[in-house]
């Protein structure tokens, strides 16, 4: 009997499963259907070939075909766009260049500092200003801003009356279209050079005279503008060293008179700058150091060498 118990389970557990194999079996179908509907409903013939094969193929090839003329045209598309850039590109290196105004006119504004400093009286303001401020031991007061800006305004002030003259002379013709732009550089030029030449010294004249010209005129004036530029520098230079020398000394005194007293009352181990820095600063605010210094700058171009 227990036999045939286990029989009827096993028949009973077969008749259960096989509606959900065929359940599975049905879905399987629908999705094959969906996914392919043409391959699904399309019987094969006794060949072996089906004919949704055959017409998959030729979907397949025209689909080739047109992936085939799309890269073409991609292809074409491309090489179009090439030759549009050559074109371009050789219309642009080959056909128009930029104007050579635009070019020096570019050059000029990032050698304007360097211009600034060797044709005005900042070489001179300059080189003052970085002496006494090293005399007076502050290494960082006034800044180097402050001093630029300084100097800067002084030049300025110094410059007024060439500045004006370039403007009537050059600058205003150039504007109404009277002249060319050579012919207004040359005029411009002419001013400045005799403010140069009248600090520059007659010893380094003859240096960069003697080294750059086979024949040296006989006037000051004739000399070219390459001649007239160094020996300016070296001029304001001897004279900024020679100003900053003598301002030189009655800080020095001050430190000499700080460190003989602490040596002698033998305090070794207290810098010296520490008492002096403070007494030079006293003394400086005292005497209104910065008015009386930027009037003897002033006076000193007034004097003509």
């Amino acid at each position: 009997m227990s036999r045939f118990r286990w029989l009827g389970l096993a028949l009973a557990g077969l008749a259960m499963a096989l509606p959900a194999v065929h359940a599975r079996a049905e879905s399987s179908m629908i999705v094959a259907a969906v996914m392919a509907p043409e391959s699904f409903w399309v019987k094969k013939p006794a060949g072996g070939s089906t004919a949704g094969h055959d017409q998959s193929a030729s979907k397949s090839g025209r689909t080739g075909v047109k992936a085939h003329g799309l890269g073409s045209s991609a292809n074409v598309g491309v090489a179009s766009g090439a030759k549009k850039n050559d074109s371009i590109t050789s219309e642009l290196a080959g056909g128009k260049s930029v104007p050579w105004s635009i070019v020096v006119g570019l050059t000029l504004l990032t050698l304007l500092p360097a211009l600034l400093l060797s044709m005005t009286p900042m070489v001179r303001l300059l080189v003052v200003f970085h002496f006494l401020r090293q005399a007076l031991g502050t290494q960082t007061a006034p800044s180097n801003q402050i001093l630029m800006g300084l100097a800067l305004m002084m030049t300025w002030f110094l410059m007024q009356p060439v500045l004006l003259e370039v403007e009537q002379s050059a600058v205003a013709p150039y504007s109404a279209g009277t002249i060319t732009g050579e012919q207004a550089l040359d005029l411009g030029v002419a001013p400045v050079k005799r403010y140069m030449l009248r600090y520059a010294r007659e010893k380094d004249l003859a240096v960069f005279a003697s080294a750059g010209m086979a024949v040296r005129p006989n006037k000051r004036e004739d000399l070219p503008i390459q001649v007239v530029i160094p020996a300016y520098i070296l001029s304001e230079l001897k004279a900024g060293f020679q100003i900053g020398a003598i301002l030189f000394l009655p800080f020095l005194l001050v430190d000499l008179v700080v460190a003989s007293i602490t040596t002698s009352i033998g305090m070794m181990q207290l810098p010296p700058v520490v008492i002096s820095t403070p007494l030079k600063i006293l003394l400086f605010v005292m005497i209104d150091g910065w008015s009386l210094l930027a009037d003897q700058l002033i006076k000193s171009f007034r004097v003509a060498r």
